[in-house]
């Protein structure tokens, strides 16, 4: 399994690592993917997994500092 983007225990993206991520101004939909378009009461991730049966394979994470890497859960790593 070569899965660099998802969380281990729940299976889709974590959504606030993600660059396509951003909070809306509704607050009735406060979460919003820009890549596909939508806003959503739940994390966009998990409306995918419930909508399609798969994980999001728009994840893209978000830009690092210079050196810094992430594991394959999402905890950045910072080298010294």
């Amino acid at each position: 399994m070569t899965a660099t983007n998802t969380h281990p225990t729940d299976g889709a993206p974590n959504c606030w690592q993600c660059r396509h991520f951003a909070v809306s101004w509704d607050p009735s939909m406060p979460y919003s993917c820009r890549l596909m378009g939508f806003k959503s009461r739940i994390m966009p991730a998990i409306e995918v997994l419930r909508a399609d049966g798969t994980r999001c394979r728009g994840f893209l994470p978000k830009s690092l500092p210079v050196g810094d890497t992430a594991d394959a859960t999402g905890k950045v790593r910072k080298t010294v």
